[in-house]
């Protein structure tokens, strides 16, 4: 099965530099909604506060068949992770310019699990670089494309 949701932007703002797994406490109503599809981490992060981290920002839309449930679709949700996991995440963001970010959620046994990542954020010229080196590796894959069909 696919990913349910994914911050493909993550990848073009931010150099990632750790990743973790983390499980998610979620509301039943979320889960259906959840394994609808109708998640969003494009403009969420993570924030450690109390010794627990949290899922700032996702939007996990209400689901339609739950009727007397409130939903708030933008609440902060608890992520469930190790203690060392939990303190090794609080080093790493308490260095400079650097940032917890979710990068997507998938099905793994049944439940549902959230990719986070330690990242430093991308300056505009990293960005501009990229673009130019994706640019002329296509360049070269059709030139070769087309030479191998003569």
């Amino acid at each position: 099965m696919s990913d349910f949701a994914r911050n493909k932007k993550a990848l073009h703002d931010f150099h990632i530099e750790e990743t973790y797994e983390a499980g998610l406490a979620l509301t039943g109503p979320e889960v259906k909604s959840i394994r609808e599809g109708r998640a969003n981490l494009r403009e969420s992060y993570v924030r450690v506060r109390d010794g627990e981290v949290f899922l700032v920002g996702a939007h996990i839309s209400p689901y339609k068949n739950a009727t007397n449930v409130p939903q708030d679709p933008t609440r902060d949700r608890k992520l469930l992770l190790h203690r060392k996991e939990i303190d090794r995440l609080v080093g790493k963001s308490q260095e400079e310019r650097k940032t917890i970010i979710p990068l997507r959620m998938y099905p793994k046994n049944g439940l549902i699990k959230l990719e986070i990542a330690v990242a430093s954020r991308k300056r505009q010229y990293d960005k501009r670089r990229e673009i130019a080196k994706k640019t002329a590796q296509r360049e070269i894959e059709r030139a070769m494309k087309e030479r191998l069909r003569r």
